[in-house]
């Protein structure tokens, strides 16, 4: 039997395919019976603390983020595990100082180049300048920045935003 041009080539396409099939399931199995490691994409977390690093000058492995939520708004601190480690304190209060300010204008660039533009509470409070009350603290171990606002859906923005940087700072954050 002869086969024409089309036939022909449609057999060729199916020899292909058949063949990078094979390969495929060959890989596959390799994989699986030697039990060669996959690499997992990046998570969030390391995503986040590969954009923190650009954003925040401290060391997040040898800080901690702690945020408690209050019932007039929230509590946020950065302190460092090492309270002899004097570097890393003045690298938090600058940068918490810093923040509380640019936060009272309702500029949160800084958390939105970390977590993203969606993150949950952000566009409240960037539309809120002038109406949370942002007041920076120094701290014997780092420093924090108290939120404080009279408005319900304000404070339910600020907790979100807070939920957000716990979950995203996984083992460098914490909720209080």
């Amino acid at each position: 039997m002869k086969l024409n041009k089309s036939d022909s080539q449609k057999a060729q396409r199916i020899t292909l395919f058949i063949s990078a099939s094979a390969v495929l399931v060959a890989s596959v199995a390799t994989l699986v019976l030697y039990k060669v490691p996959v690499l997992p994409a990046q998570t969030r977390q390391e995503e986040v603390a590969a954009r923190g690093a650009q954003v925040m000058p401290f060391d997040l492995e040898q800080t901690v983020h702690i945020f408690e939520k209050l019932d007039e708004g929230g509590l946020q601190r950065v302190v460092v595990k090492d309270p002899a480690n004097h570097e890393q304190i003045s690298l938090i209060r600058a940068h918490l100082a810093e923040e509380a300010e640019k936060f009272r204008r309702g500029d949160f660039s800084d958390p939105a180049r970390i977590h993203g533009q969606d993150m949950p509470g952000l566009a409240e409070l960037k539309a809120a300048a002038g109406k949370i009350d942002v007041l920076y603290t120094s701290l014997p171990d780092g420093a924090q920045i108290r939120y404080t606002a009279k408005d319900p859906a304000l404070v339910t923005a600020l907790h979100r935003w807070f939920d957000a940087q716990v979950s995203d700072h996984g083992r460098h954050a914490t909720g209080h």
